[in-house]
């Protein structure tokens, strides 16, 4: 994809963008959850809930383990922390205040312990039955490997896998990808992780190749960073009144932006650049493409 074909996609995402204005409230330019975290993982939420943030939604909550919950309220004063994943109890004191959220993303840094598991594959299914735009990503894409119908015909869900996790949920035939996502319904879309990220569309059997980008620097967290990214941009393109194809469009937003913060990052630090780097790069990489310009 060159410039001149990329330009109708990046005047789409130009046009959800919503423009700063004195009038609006706190709240409108999105509220996101981020559900995940374990003792060993806390970054991976965190990265995911400090990129949304930073890419302009105005609130942003973490439910997580109560080991966890010190460590990633330490790396941000901004992001409101629930310590309840792991009670046995965390749906009912969750729900309320997931159904006030526009997006939630599930899985970043969750882990293997039992209890957070459950829960987490137990709030799939309330943000089903509330229907709320729902990103899967990282270890909430191994829920879904063992269970499918927890996102079958679930319109608004979109999974984020690697390499590794896009093999896992469908298989190695490229020549069939599309009849294998078939198993999963319609509606659930999937953005697909690599050299140049694939976005499959499951409703109209569709699929569209991101523009390449970034550099050979793969560090840890990257995919966190498009998570929390991919959530702005959904709802953003959700609540346009204009956009016909929120999914696609917030999906290409999310990988451009990742893979061109990559690319200003491994500019200034080469080698020892890093996901923390990635994030500083947010505000600079949206000032030059998507930010509104006065004529």
């Amino acid at each position: 994809m060159n410039a001149r074909s990329m330009k109708p996609m990046l005047d789409r995402v130009r046009n959800i963008v919503p423009v700063q204005e004195p009038h609006r409230h706190k709240g409108q330019a999105g509220r996101i959850g981020v559900v995940g975290g374990s003792r060993e993982y806390t970054g991976a939420p965190y990265f995911a809930a400090i990129s949304a943030l930073k890419v302009g939604a105005d609130l942003v909550h973490v439910f997580c383990p109560k080991a966890a919950a010190p460590v990633i309220k330490s790396y941000s004063p901004e992001l409101i922390v629930h310590p309840l994943l792991d009670e046995k109890d965390a749906i009912l004191q969750i729900q309320p205040v997931m159904e006030r959220l526009h997006v939630i993303i599930i899985g970043p840094g969750l882990g293997r312990d039992n209890v957070a598991l459950h829960n987490a594959a137990e709030l799939i299914r309330i943000c089903r039955q509330l229907q709320k735009p729902l990103i899967i990503d990282a270890d909430g894409l191994l829920l879904v490997s063992h269970d499918p119908t927890l996102v079958k015909d679930y319109y608004g869900a979109i999974l984020t896998p690697n390499a590794v996790e896009f093999s896992r949920l469908f298989g190695n035939d490229r020549d069939h990808i599309m009849e294998a996502m078939a198993k999963y319904g319609q509606g659930m879309s999937v953005l697909e992780k690599g050299p140049n990220d694939r976005i499959y569309d499951t409703y109209a059997v569709e699929r569209f190749d991101c523009p390449m980008g970034g550099s050979g620097r793969r560090c840890g967290g990257q995919g966190d960073l498009l998570a929390g990214a991919l959530a702005t941009f959904y709802y953003w393109a959700r609540e346009s009144k204009t956009e016909v194809s929120p999914t696609i469009v917030a999906c290409f937003a999310a990988s451009y932006l990742t893979k061109t913060c990559n690319s200003y990052a491994f500019r200034l630090k080469g080698r020892s650049m890093t996901t923390g780097d990635m994030i500083d790069q947010i505000h600079n990489v949206f000032d030059d493409i998507f930010e509104h310009r006065k004529e």
